[in-house]
């Protein structure tokens, strides 16, 4: 038996066992944004930021909205997520990717949905 046919058997005996696939073997889900940003576990912005369509949002940091306008370069919000104590060391922001809260795929999806802001 090949290595292929071995990884398709046992997928299939998972699959027949939990009736689900394993991590590695399921499909990439397209990540929302939307979803992680309101998160309290995860991205957590609305703690801070007031949001469109958000309940109960902070007022310590500022509003989330026309981002595309006000970050028209995608590198410098996506950077002020992952560690905004680079830019600022004053700030009170969590460096979500230093601190591995999210992931560069959870930050790029966060960063798609502000940009529909």
């Amino acid at each position: 038996m090949s290595f292929n046919h071995f990884r398709l058997a046992t997928a299939a005996a998972l699959i027949v066992l939990t009736g689900s696939l394993p991590a590695q073997a399921q499909p990439a889900a397209q990540l929302d944004g939307k979803a992680l940003a309101f998160d309290r576990s995860k991205g957590n912005c609305l703690t801070c930021h007031e949001i469109k369509g958000g309940d109960s949002p902070g007022s310590i940091a500022p509003p989330l909205n026309d981002m595309k306008t006000r970050f028209p370069d995608r590198k410098e919000l996506t950077a002020i997520i992952a560690d905004e104590t680079v830019r600022n060391p004053l700030t009170v922001m969590p460096p979500f990717g230093r601190n591995l809260i999210l992931n560069e795929k959870e930050i790029s999806a966060i960063v798609d949905f502000l940009y529909q802001l």
